[in-house]
Formats: structure tokens, C-alpha cells, sequence
């Protein structure tokens, strides 16, 4: 059955890509996609462009392989035996060495959709705008202003939220940070409640 069993190296700068194409029986077929495959596995990662090349370039090789497995037990012609397909990929070093970069690359994977996913569902992390003329209270310090607004009649709340005038604040009045207002550009005044 005619085959092509593809390999690929990365060097840092460069790339080389490689195919083997031929008709093979099984054990011949099995024995040059293990080989291509195995040296895929252990050359195929260094550079930075091979990180992508490399998994599909396995993956490409999959077929190839079910191909070859479809196909009966050689028989030998003319005193000539096939190739041994020696052992299977996870049972040799090249095959133990690639599981660090297959690990990393899936990790990859589900990490980006997880952190998104995780960044969405936090939802939107800024303040909610204040009314003026309702009233409001300071859940951190000044320099790190936590505010929320409150009723009025409440005991929690402890200022009333007020539009500067033009010379701003009275006396005694606290500044709000402008990304609590409307806008979100200009200060509100928040007098203490008495």
C-alpha cells in the first residue's frame, strides 16, 4: 500500500521538513513511521514556529499509521525479510522526552480557554456610579476608596453625595475619585452626614 510518513526538525533559525513515501508492507510501514515518528518527537520542537509544526506533523502521522495497521501480516518474498519495527514509540527515549513538550503545549491549551473563561465570569470590577443628592459610605481608606451607595435613612450611610460648585467642595467635604461619577471624569462632593 502506498504510504507518505512525515517528519519534521526544528532548528532554531531553520526547518527541515521530511517525507518518506512508498509503498510498504505492515512491518516495513511500521518500522518507518515509528522511526519518523520517534525523531519527529525528539527533533521537532526547537524553534519557534516547530512548537506548532510539530503536534500536527504527529497528528498527520496518525493516519499513515491506521493505514498501515489495516493491512494483513507480511509475507517474504525472495529470502528478503522486512524491516523490524522495533519498539513501540512510548517504550523508547524519544517518546518518554516528547511527553514534556506535548504536556506543556496541552496545558497551554486548556489554560488559555480556562483563564478566559475565569476573566469573564468575574465580571466587570469597576465601581458603580454615584447619584447626586443620595447618600453613600466609604467601605476602605480615602487613598483606596471602597464607596457604595446607601439609603439616606440608613445607619450605614455616612455621606451625602453632592455636584461641586464652581469653587468646588466646601470645607469639610471629602472628594469622591471621578470613576464614581456618571461620567466618570469629573469629582463628586461627599459631605458627612451629622
Amino acid at each position: 500500500m502506498s504510504v507518505t510518513v512525515r517528519g519534521h526538525q526544528g532548528m532554531i533559525v531553520l526547518m527541515r521538513f521530511l517525507r518518506r513515501q512508498g509503498v510498504f508492507c505492515r512491518l516495513c510501514g511500521l518500522a518507518v513511521f515509528r522511526e519518523m515518528q520517534a525523531d519527529t518527537m525528539l527533533l521537532g520542537w526547537w524553534g519557534p514556529l516547530s512548537l506548532l509544526i510539530t503536534p500536527v506533523t504527529l497528528l498527520m502521522n496518525l493516519g499513515a499509521r491506521s493505514a498501515l495497521l489495516r493491512l494483513p501480516e507480511p509475507t517474504t518474498w525472495g529470502g528478503r525479510p522486512p524491516l523490524d519495527p522495533g519498539k513501540p514509540l512510548m517504550r523508547r527515549p524519544a517518546g518518554v522526552v516528547a511527553l514534556v513538550p506535548l504536556a506543556l503545549l496541552g496545558l497551554l491549551v486548556t489554560a488559555v480557554p480556562v483563564l478566559m473563561i475565569i476573566g469573564l465570569a468575574s465580571g466587570d470590577s469597576s465601581p458603580k456610579p454615584l447619584t447626586v443628592g443620595s447618600c453613600a459610605r466609604n467601605g476602605g481608606s480615602w487613598a483606596d476608596q471602597d464607596l457604595t451607595e446607601e439609603p439616606c435613612g440608613s445607619p450605614d450611610a455616612q455621606y451625602r453625595v453632592l455636584e461641586p460648585g464652581t469653587d468646588g467642595c466646601e470645607d469639610g467635604d471629602y472628594l469622591a475619585y471621578p470613576e464614581y461619577s456618571e461620567a466618570g471624569t469629573t469629582s463628586l462632593c461627599l459631605r458627612p452626614l451629622d
